[in-house]
């Protein structure tokens, strides 16, 4: 058996350059110094962590594709809206491994701040838990359990600010220069207002500007989301060491993906927008190396909603190249599967998709419809251009459609976030009310109930084939629609994201299982049968990266998955009407035949067009 020390020495000599390299890349002098500090973290941890864990380290460096493969599902919800708390989370594994999650995402459920906490994002202590949901040795036992039934924890670690209540914010108000240092405190406005001058608003409605007056603190404090969210200051190495001890500390706990919230915002140079710069990507190298020493059996999630060139240097780009994050969300795609829900049309998302940066082979998309936050229209204008469409025109466009605005439109969704400096209009919604459901069920059409239902199996679809981690967010699964019981929370009843982050309804899902004829029991087979036939393709192994094949019908999206098993080309009609695809583009790459995974039915290619049903998704390899 080898010993703790050959493991740990065999994994410094692979991954210490890596960590000292983003270390100097960040703090340059400075490096070796923290370097040699963390080396003795490192090690305690590593020793420290147990057998259960150490095994598990040893199986997924042996499976380092463990999040790639076609059976990878995830599941994304808050521990108490799913299961009143971490003990009721596990109570309800039997309904994920119904869907056949292997990967599961609790929202925040570090202890947060007291009242308004931004959804938990605003974190006074990172080493213990919500009181409301458990302690640390419930999320543990929560961790052990899940891992046991095969489906990893997904944990947030915020990176880019604290609440006002952490200790370290605490002790900084208190004086400690130590602890100022952790921040960006000035004390008067000529540093805010100089870097004002390029900075955005995150939140223009409920937290203009980016710095808050504190009057203990005697300064001007950075608070890019809320004024209770203090900025850290990560150009100061203690702040590296801290979260270094953090990451490892929850790893031991039993965390198996760290989803690195904030990330694009960490670190600030005047005379830009502090998102994306360069040291971003040495510290999350640095990281990652730490994390690879202690517990390998752990990933780096990136929470960069950001523009695609930048997006793609979270995964690695030149010297970082499938070193820092393992995994980050799919923003472009999300965005254009709703943009062309409403348009009916797909030429923006070949634009998009087309212009996309290739990724690390090793790296992971996390493919989604809808999450926890709002979405913005993160469409370049550039990309617009590309699709002859004016970017500006086409986001106020999507803003009116999704609020319900636009005449003729499915869906109703909530305005957020509305900026009158750029009319920049963000939506909340669920992604049934969002489809179109919910109007539907109101009017009592069964023509618009079954376009709903066939637009939500279609972006349901559009994730689980694309490559990645698909991430089902709660409630999804049956459809549930818009809840403005938020309104009632005072702590929640200034940010209708709320309206789409509801509780459970286990009464729904009951209904759904037991009669598959209802709305939700439709959504909730189709989504079922997809994700069974998903588990068995090996096209979709994500190491394959889905490509744009230019479509003869502009309502048809293709994409082609070129694996040595053989070519599986996806086609996506995002309209509701029947449309006749030119077969020859097909057939050039299939043959005369094709076989349809999701229905299992065989297609002849000779003819010169085949149909395609309104809102079908079909799945095609050679027959």
């Amino acid at each position: 058996m080898v010993d703790e020390d050959t493991t740990f020495q065999l994994r410094m000599d692979r991954y210490g350059p890596e960590l000292l390299s983003g270390l100097r890349g960040a703090y340059g002098d400075a490096a070796p110094e923290l370097f040699e500090r963390l080396t003795a973290t490192i090690r305690d941890a590593l020793i420290a962590r147990s057998d259960e864990l150490k095994v598990l380290d040893e199986a997924r460096l042996l499976s380092p594709d463990w999040l790639q493969r076609p059976e990878t599902v995830g599941y994304v919800c808050y521990a108490d809206r799913f299961g009143g708390s971490l003990a009721g989370v596990a109570d309800r594994i039997d309904h994920l491994k119904s869907l056949g999650v292997t990967y599961l995402h609790l929202m925040p459920l570090l202890r947060p701040r007291e009242g308004d906490s931004d959804g938990g994002y605003a974190v006074a202590d990172y080493r213990s838990v919500d009181p409301r949901l458990g302690s640390m040795d419930d999320l543990t036992a929560l961790a052990t359990t899940l891992r046991r039934e095969g489906i990893a924890l997904v944990v947030d670690l915020v990176l880019n600010h604290v609440a006002r209540e952490h200790d370290w914010a605490v002790r900084a108000r208190a004086g400690e220069q130590k602890y100022r240092d952790y921040f960006h405190i000035y004390p008067d406005r000529a540093m805010p207002d100089a870097y004002e001058q390029t900075l955005p608003e995150v939140f223009p409605d409920f937290a203009p500007g980016n710095f808050t007056w504190d009057d203990e603190a005697q300064g001007w404090v950075w608070t890019t989301f809320n004024s209770f969210q203090w900025d850290l200051n990560w150009a100061n190495p203690d702040v590296f060491a801290e979260f270094a001890d953090l990451l490892i500390f929850l790893a031991n706990n039993g965390v198996d993906v760290f989803r690195l919230d904030a990330i694009a915002f960490t670190w600030k140079v005047l005379g830009t927008d502090c998102q994306n710069e360069p040291p971003v990507h040495e510290l999350t190298q640095a990281l990652r190396a730490v994390l690879r020493i202690v517990a390998p059996a752990c990933a780096l999630k990136a929470e960069a909603i950001v523009g695609p060139q930048d997006l793609i240097t979270y995964l690695g780009q030149g010297k970082h190249f499938g070193k820092v994050s393992d995994l980050a969300y799919h923003n472009s795609l999300m965005v254009q599967l709703w943009g062309a829900l409403a348009s009916r049309h797909t030429r923006l998302f070949e634009v998009a998709l087309s212009n996309f940066p290739a990724k690390p082979a090793s790296t992971t998309w996390g493919t989604y419809a809808r999450c926890h936050d709002d979405i913005g229209w993160a469409i370049s204008d550039t990309d617009a251009r590309g699709a002859y469409l004016e970017g500006h025109t086409h986001r106020a466009f999507l803003a009116e459609f999704y609020a319900g605005l636009y005449p003729g439109s499915f869906a109703r969704g909530l305005v957020f976030q509305h900026n009158p400096v750029n009319n920049d209009r963000r939506i909340s919604g669920s992604l049934a009310s969002l489809a179109g459901l919910q109007a539907a069920v109101q009017a009592g059409d069964q023509g618009q109930l079954s376009d709903s239902i066939a637009r939500i199996n279609l972006l349901h679809t559009a994730i689980l084939g694309f490559g990645g981690v698909p991430l089902l967010y709660m409630g999804d699964e049956v459809g549930l629609l818009n809840d403005h019981s938020y309104l009632d929370e005072p702590e929640h009843a200034a940010d209708n994201r709320w309206v789409h982050r509801p509780r459970m309804d286990w009464a729904a899902v009951a209904a759904a299982e037991a009669d598959p004829s209802t709305p939700g029991g439709r959504v909730l087979a189709g989504l079922r049968h997809t994700i069974g036939v998903r588990r068995r393709l090996t096209h979709l192994h994500a190491s394959i990266e889905s490509r744009v094949l230019p479509s003869p019908d502009s309502r048809v999206l293709l994409l082609t998955r070129d694996h040595p098993e053989g070519m599986l080309i996806e086609a996506y009609n995002f309209s509701e009407e029947v449309v006749e695809l030119p077969t020859y583009v097909l057939r050039d790459r299939l043959g005369d035949t094709a076989v349809e995974q999701i229905s299992g039915y065989d297609y002849s290619l000779a003819p010169e067009t085949l149909l395609i049903r309104p809102y079908q998704p079909l799945w095609l390899t050679a027959g």
